[in-house]
């Protein structure tokens, strides 16, 4: 049977847990036409390169199927069916990945840099206690004193 990689966006206002309902339901219309889903990852909710039907954020999730074409249109059908899904794409493989994806790799890798630095971004020359500023320096009249001032040139 031919391999896909399918990629959904739901709803930055949609649950975590509605998420998992769509893939749920979108599995069994693959197992019931006779294909399986052989990997299913949850990116989580992620920013968006530019607004999508007025959402700036949305759900992704990456679904490995082996089905024949049939299992795929139809779970597309129902995708665009489904007001809580935003986008997809389906592209034809060779072969799936083995292991994580890039995108959760990326996320293990942002996890770890953040536990080695305690959880803190790294915020250059600008981090941590930066000391008192000194005194503050003169720069001529306030505006307050600026209207005296003209108001005792023009007496």
């Amino acid at each position: 049977m031919p391999l896909y990689e399918h990629v959904f966006l739901a709803r930055q206002d949609v649950s975590a847990q509605a998420v998992d309902t769509l893939i749920a339901q979108y599995k069994t219309i693959v197992e019931g036409l006779g294909g399986k889903i052989t990997k299913i990852e949850n990116w989580g909710l992620k920013s968006l390169a530019y607004r999508v039907k007025k959402n700036r954020k949305a759900h992704y999730a990456l679904l490995n199927i082996d089905a024949p074409y049939a299992a795929v249109a139809e779970v597309e059908r129902q995708e665009r069916l489904s007001e809580d899904v935003l986008r997809f794409l389906t592209i034809r493989v060779e072969e799936h990945e083995d292991g994580q994806s890039v995108m959760l790799q990326k996320r293990d890798r942002d996890d770890r840099r953040d536990d080695r630095r305690g959880g803190e971004r790294d915020r250059g020359d600008r981090g941590g206690d930066r000391g008192d500023r000194g005194p503050r320096r003169d720069r001529g009249p306030r505006r307050d004193e600026m209207t005296e001032l003209v108001d005792e040139e023009n007496a």
